[in-house]
Protein backbone atom coordinates (compact mmCIF):
# COMPACT_ATOMS: atom_id res chain seq x y z
CA UNK A 1 0.00 0.00 0.00
CA UNK A 2 3.00 2.04 0.34
CA UNK A 3 2.59 2.68 -3.91
CA UNK A 4 1.22 5.55 -5.62
CA UNK A 5 -1.28 4.89 -7.64
CA UNK A 6 0.61 6.65 -11.15
CA UNK A 7 3.41 4.34 -10.18
CA UNK A 8 1.00 1.29 -10.23
CA UNK A 9 -0.06 2.51 -13.30
CA UNK A 10 2.93 3.08 -14.48
CA UNK A 11 3.83 -1.17 -13.74
CA UNK A 12 0.59 -1.63 -15.31
CA UNK A 13 1.18 -0.19 -18.38
CA UNK A 14 5.14 -1.91 -18.79
CA UNK A 15 3.84 -4.86 -17.97
CA UNK A 16 1.38 -5.10 -20.66
CA UNK A 17 3.99 -3.38 -22.97
CA UNK A 18 6.75 -6.64 -22.06
CA UNK A 19 3.28 -9.33 -22.21
CA UNK A 20 2.62 -7.61 -25.64
CA UNK A 21 5.59 -8.05 -27.03
CA UNK A 22 6.27 -11.85 -25.19
CA UNK A 23 2.94 -12.97 -27.06
CA UNK A 24 4.04 -11.38 -30.90
CA UNK A 25 7.28 -13.55 -30.44
CA UNK A 26 5.27 -16.31 -29.64
CA UNK A 27 3.27 -15.82 -32.33
CA UNK A 28 5.78 -15.58 -34.76
CA UNK A 29 7.46 -18.54 -33.27
CA UNK A 30 4.35 -20.82 -33.91
CA UNK A 31 3.62 -19.20 -37.72
CA UNK A 32 6.47 -21.23 -39.39
CA UNK A 33 4.46 -20.17 -42.86
CA UNK A 34 5.46 -16.78 -42.28
CA UNK A 35 9.18 -18.04 -41.02
CA UNK A 36 9.57 -19.83 -44.04
CA UNK A 37 8.69 -17.16 -46.44
CA UNK A 38 11.19 -14.71 -44.17
CA UNK A 39 13.76 -17.07 -44.50
CA UNK A 40 13.35 -17.67 -48.40
CA UNK A 41 12.84 -13.76 -49.13
CA UNK A 42 16.16 -13.84 -46.92
CA UNK A 43 18.09 -16.17 -49.18
CA UNK A 44 16.41 -14.98 -51.98
CA UNK A 45 18.02 -11.53 -51.67
CA UNK A 46 21.77 -12.89 -50.63
CA UNK A 47 21.58 -14.68 -53.91
CA UNK A 48 20.07 -11.78 -55.75
CA UNK A 49 23.34 -9.69 -54.39
CA UNK A 50 25.64 -12.73 -55.27
CA UNK A 51 24.42 -12.42 -58.51
CA UNK A 52 24.79 -8.74 -59.49
CA UNK A 53 27.97 -8.31 -57.77
CA UNK A 54 29.27 -11.11 -60.38
CA UNK A 55 27.65 -10.01 -62.55
CA UNK A 56 29.98 -7.87 -65.36
CA UNK A 57 29.01 -4.29 -66.14
CA UNK A 58 29.00 -2.67 -69.76
CA UNK A 59 32.62 -1.89 -69.32
CA UNK A 60 33.91 -5.09 -68.69
CA UNK A 61 31.92 -6.92 -71.52
CA UNK A 62 33.41 -4.46 -74.11
CA UNK A 63 37.24 -4.86 -72.65
CA UNK A 64 36.56 -8.37 -73.00
CA UNK A 65 34.85 -7.82 -76.49
CA UNK A 66 37.80 -5.26 -77.76
CA UNK A 67 40.44 -8.48 -76.30
CA UNK A 68 38.76 -10.93 -78.45
CA UNK A 69 38.51 -9.18 -81.36
CA UNK A 70 42.31 -8.07 -81.19
CA UNK A 71 43.19 -12.04 -80.24
CA UNK A 72 41.28 -14.26 -82.00
CA UNK A 73 43.11 -16.79 -81.81
CA UNK A 74 43.57 -16.74 -78.30
CA UNK A 75 40.17 -16.82 -77.51
CA UNK A 76 40.09 -19.75 -80.35
CA UNK A 77 42.82 -21.85 -77.81
CA UNK A 78 41.42 -20.88 -74.94
CA UNK A 79 37.51 -22.31 -76.00
CA UNK A 80 39.30 -25.78 -77.28
CA UNK A 81 41.05 -25.83 -74.49
CA UNK A 82 38.11 -25.52 -71.72
CA UNK A 83 35.68 -27.77 -74.44
CA UNK A 84 38.36 -30.39 -73.84
CA UNK A 85 38.32 -30.48 -70.21
CA UNK A 86 34.72 -30.61 -70.20
CA UNK A 87 34.86 -33.00 -72.40
CA UNK A 88 36.72 -35.28 -69.95
CA UNK A 89 34.63 -34.54 -67.06
CA UNK A 90 32.05 -36.23 -68.51
CA UNK A 91 31.96 -40.17 -67.75
CA UNK A 92 32.38 -42.37 -70.11
CA UNK A 93 29.69 -45.21 -70.68
CA UNK A 94 29.87 -49.08 -69.97
CA UNK A 95 30.12 -49.35 -74.20
CA UNK A 96 32.95 -47.58 -74.53
CA UNK A 97 35.09 -48.72 -71.83
CA UNK A 98 34.66 -52.07 -72.96
CA UNK A 99 35.45 -51.32 -76.77
CA UNK A 100 37.99 -48.60 -76.53
CA UNK A 101 39.19 -49.72 -73.18
CA UNK A 102 43.41 -49.30 -72.30
CA UNK A 103 43.43 -47.02 -76.16
CA UNK A 104 40.73 -44.84 -74.52
CA UNK A 105 43.01 -44.04 -71.28
CA UNK A 106 45.98 -43.28 -73.45
CA UNK A 107 43.98 -40.90 -75.44
CA UNK A 108 42.44 -39.31 -72.38
CA UNK A 109 45.59 -38.95 -71.16
CA UNK A 110 47.42 -37.24 -74.10
CA UNK A 111 43.85 -34.64 -74.38
CA UNK A 112 43.96 -33.73 -71.19
CA UNK A 113 47.90 -32.68 -71.60
CA UNK A 114 47.25 -31.21 -75.10
CA UNK A 115 44.44 -29.69 -72.96
CA UNK A 116 46.58 -28.34 -70.31
CA UNK A 117 48.63 -27.11 -72.50
CA UNK A 118 46.23 -25.21 -74.78
CA UNK A 119 44.44 -23.75 -71.71
CA UNK A 120 47.86 -22.54 -70.41
CA UNK A 121 48.71 -21.04 -73.58
CA UNK A 122 45.12 -19.50 -73.61
CA UNK A 123 45.82 -18.02 -70.12
CA UNK A 124 49.18 -16.44 -71.24
CA UNK A 125 47.49 -15.18 -74.18
CA UNK A 126 44.93 -13.71 -72.33
CA UNK A 127 47.15 -12.39 -69.87
CA UNK A 128 49.61 -10.64 -73.10
CA UNK A 129 46.15 -9.17 -74.17
CA UNK A 130 45.39 -7.60 -71.13
CA UNK A 131 49.09 -5.99 -70.68
CA UNK A 132 48.44 -4.62 -74.31
CA UNK A 133 45.45 -2.89 -73.50
CA UNK A 134 46.94 -1.61 -70.33
CA UNK A 135 49.73 0.03 -71.78
CA UNK A 136 47.68 0.78 -74.91
CA UNK A 137 45.42 3.26 -71.75
CA UNK A 138 48.45 4.76 -69.93
CA UNK A 139 50.02 5.68 -73.33
CA UNK A 140 46.41 7.16 -74.01
CA UNK A 141 46.15 8.78 -71.05
CA UNK A 142 49.97 10.10 -70.86
CA UNK A 143 48.79 11.93 -74.61
CA UNK A 144 45.97 13.32 -73.13
CA UNK A 145 47.49 14.64 -69.96
CA UNK A 146 49.99 16.15 -72.36
CA UNK A 147 47.38 18.08 -74.64
CA UNK A 148 45.57 19.55 -71.58
CA UNK A 149 48.37 20.63 -70.31
CA UNK A 150 49.31 22.59 -73.49
CA UNK A 151 45.70 23.51 -74.27
CA UNK A 152 46.08 25.33 -70.36
CA UNK A 153 49.51 27.07 -70.95
CA UNK A 154 47.81 28.42 -74.32
CA UNK A 155 44.71 29.93 -72.39
CA UNK A 156 46.82 30.76 -69.52
CA UNK A 157 48.93 32.69 -71.90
Amino acid sequence: MGQEPEAIRADIEQTRAEMGDTVEAIGYKADVKSRAKDKITGAKDRITGKVSDATPDGQQVRRAASTAQENPLGLAVGGVAVGFLIGLLVPSSRIEDEKLGPVADQVKDQVKETGQEALDRGKEVAQQAAETAKESGREQAQELRGSAQERAQTVST
